[in-house]
């Protein structure tokens, strides 16, 4: 697994877990720039040398993508940040946003066998895996994988988020012509319109976007298929059609009052936030207005994200209203700590029932009753309930809902022969296949709302049997 001799290097486990430096919570909560710092060269050094280089390498096998990190690992003890990212990008070729939006902790960094409570920590690979990218841009050794020789293939990839990205990533690597059709003016999908620039800096995602280009990767924009054009015209020009259209449509809470001014979906207000730069205005074109008393509602990283926006525009206060426990809290613990820090407040099993505006149609406060955990539902969490008598009322001028999404239903409405399952997701095998032969899918299409990991291991997936197909038919 290591690239260097067991003699030349001795693990040291016993030594302090790096993580890198953060901006101070009084002063990040002022700007949009990036929260995590990165690790230094002698930090990224000494972390790497907490590795073990295990010969079964757990953490591989728990990497969605499969990254062999033992081995990039190794590159970086060795003072080698160009040739572990190089390894890196045999299997992902996104480092940099990989290392900073990937849940380690529950995939490769939980699965370490350092990960034992009371004696030592895991090896932060999350961390090194930023800094190989990040380091070997600044060097100017980031280079993007010659492509195999050509096939005269050409597939198409709808949508430009991390599903897609990874598919045409693949798709391009194998010699095929590929085509990312994004509905935006700006590439990235969820990654830039659904997550702050202080958790992934724009100029990042750009980079990972170029990488691809520079192989030679198609990327159009302001197209909106299932309405500019349809699936079923991609496949007039293509061989195959990858879907990684995302999960943009908005669950409400179905709540009287949803409709006030004042009230926004997660999706309505960090689009605006992080694609418009509404915090910018006048300079930006889009305004958005939280007044003095935020609300968000949800326990989800999509709940951190908008009351971490919403912080930095500057109200009096932010609460987050969640109808279980933090225990319960699908968020990263990262983001909730850092929502905390930065003066977020949590409200703990309670949840809107109404919602109530002035003359003007403006909300004005929100009418909540508190819950308690009773047995657990379908999905294993214990199932809140009414406490009876419990109704409060919390002021506010703006709330936002973030109880999760699914897919705009557009490209299912317009494309004969989908199946779509009861969700709005559609219905595709475990390689990607759907139920129209030459159309592919992965991603929150597939999935309804998950990690950029598990939809890059979807456009992966899909990747590897589109090309199969294409070649032995």
């Amino acid at each position: 697994m290591g690239e260097t001799s067991p003699g030349k290097f001795k693990p040291n486990p016993a030594l302090p877990r790096r993580t890198g430096a953060e901006q101070p919570p009084s002063e990040r909560v002022r700007n949009f720039s990036e929260v995590a710092l990165g690790l230094s060269a002698e930090d990224a050094a000494s972390e790497a040398s907490r590795c073990l280089q295990c010969k079964n390498a757990p953490c591989i096998a728990a990497c969605p993508v499969n990254i062999d990190i033992p081995s990039f690992i190794a590159r970086l003890r060795a003072g080698d940040p160009a040739s572990a990212a190089a390894k890196i990008m045999e299997s992902s070729l996104l480092p940099a946003i990989c290392g900073r939006v990937c849940p380690q902790e529950t995939y490769c960094e939980n699965a370490c066998v350092l990960n034992k409570p009371g004696r030592f920590k895991p090896v932060a690979i999350g961390r090194l895996e930023r800094f190989a990218a990040d380091e070997a841009r600044r060097l100017k050794t980031l280079q993007a994988p010659k492509p195999a020789a050509a096939t005269g293939r050409k597939i198409a990839c709808v949508g430009s988020g991390p599903a897609s990205l990874s598919a045409a990533a693949e798709l391009r690597r194998r010699g095929h012509e590929v085509a990312v059709y994004e509905a935006l003016h700006e590439f990235g999908g969820v990654l830039r319109y659904g997550i702050p620039s202080f958790r992934l800096p724009r100029e990042i995602i750009r980079a990972e976007v170029e990488t691809l280009r520079e192989m030679g990767v198609r990327f159009i924009a302001d197209v909106l298929v299932g309405r500019t054009l349809t699936v079923s015209e991609l496949l007039q020009a293509y061989d195959l059609v990858f879907v990684g259209s995302g999960a943009g449509l908005p669950t409400m809470m179905d709540v009287p009052g949803e409709n006030l001014v004042g009230v926004y979906s997660a999706n309505e207000f960090l689009t605006r936030v992080n694609l418009m730069r509404a915090d910018r205005f006048p300079l930006s074109d889009t305004p958005v207005y939280v007044g003095r008393r935020v609300l968000v509602v949800g326990g989800g990283n999509s709940a951190m994200d908008a009351a971490r926006c919403a912080m930095r525009l500057g109200p009096e206060s932010v609460s987050i209203l969640y109808r279980r426990s933090r225990v319960e809290m699908p968020a990263r613990a990262e983001e909730i700590d850092h929502a905390q820090e930065e003066g977020v407040r949590f409200e703990f099993l309670c949840a809107p029932v109404s919602l109530e505006g002035d003359e003007q149609g403006r909300l004005v406060r929100a009418r909540c009753v508190r819950m308690r955990l009773g047995e657990p539902d379908a999905g294993g969490r214990r199932r809140p309930e009414t406490i009876p008598g419990s109704e409060f009322v919390v002021e506010a001028e703006s709330l936002i809902t973030a109880i999760g999404q699914s897919p705009n239903p557009i490209i299912q409405q317009t494309t004969p022969g989908l199946t779509v399952q009861k969700r709005g997701t559609l219905q595709a095998c475990e390689d990607g296949r759907t139920s129209v032969g030459r159309i592919y899918a992965g991603g929150d299409v597939v999935r309804g709302g998950a990690t950029v990991l598990l939809a890059m291991k979807d456009g992966k997936t899909a990747a590897a049997a589109m090309d199969r197909l294409l070649r032995e038919g």
